[in-house]
């Protein structure tokens, strides 16, 4: 019966329900809602991200690493997944790896101060 309050209603009943549970800080229902949405339209790259900030939120950190990885997989240059994946990498211990997609994210957001 639980599985079913997250997977009822349409895709936009889901995405609005997924939203307030973001917006309410409830990462881990908002995760669950869109987990079924990213498995039904895959290529939707707003519910991938928002489902990884979800997971990162809810320190799903290897969760929210996979979805980003799939993001930047399909689009290089999409400036928000590219600075999150750092910032997971970074919260996993991961400084080495990170460093290299948040110079990435620097550059495509035009921050070459930095570097």
């Amino acid at each position: 019966m639980e599985a079913t309050y997250y997977d009822h209603g349409t895709a936009a009943e889901r995405w609005e329900r997924a939203r307030m549970f973001f917006d309410a800080k409830d990462y881990t229902a908002a995760a669950r809602v869109l987990g079924g949405l990213v498995e039904e339209v895959p290529e939707q790259t707003g519910l991938r991200l928002l489902l990884a900030r979800a997971y990162y939120h809810s320190a799903q950190l290897r969760r929210a690493e996979g979805e980003l990885r799939v993001i930047v997989e399909r689009d290089p240059v999409e400036h928000y997944a590219r600075l999150m994946l750092g910032r997971t990498l970074e919260r996993q211990g991961r400084q080495e790896e990170a460093e290299s997609h948040l110079r990435i994210a620097s550059a495509l957001a035009g921050d070459f101060e930095q570097f």
